[in-house]
């Protein structure tokens, strides 16, 4: 599978869990994006290893029509937290994800202790060794 082919993609469901909208959800072996716009498009891009959690949001009104929003945290800098908002089968995507998530940072060797920040030590010296 190559690394840029798009393993799921969604748009955005509004009234009565119809893709009337703009927004579509796009994700690869090694990130996820969103585009969103109609004349002027405006895409943001996260890699998966930087994701830090992931949560699952129905209201009443998404359950009924059988669609959800994932909430992603991230370590990404211009998009620290962002839905995947108005989506078919959430459960199952927000499990697919996860599990892409955790086999992207096993292949790049990403912990999460590198996105740990000490704010209080703002200092170059070395010492808390």
């Amino acid at each position: 599978m190559a690394d840029n082919e798009i393993i799921w993609k969604e748009r955005k469901r509004t009234l009565f869990g119809l893709p009337w909208s703009f927004t579509v959800y796009k994700l690869t072996k090694e990130k996820l994006m969103v585009t969103t716009g109609f004349l002027s498009k405006h895409e943001e891009e996260t890699r998966l290893y930087r994701v830090m959690d992931l949560a699952l949001n129905r209201t009443l009104g998404q359950r009924m029509f059988g669609l959800g929003t994932i909430h992603v945290i991230s370590a990404d800098k211009s998009t620290p937290e962002f839905d995947i908002a108005g989506i078919k089968d959430s459960e199952k995507i927000k499990e697919m994800l996860s599990d892409m998530v955790e086999e992207e940072r096993v292949r790049k060797r990403v912990s999460g202790r590198e996105y740990m920040v000490d704010h209080d030590d703002d200092d170059d010296d070395d010492d808390d060794r």
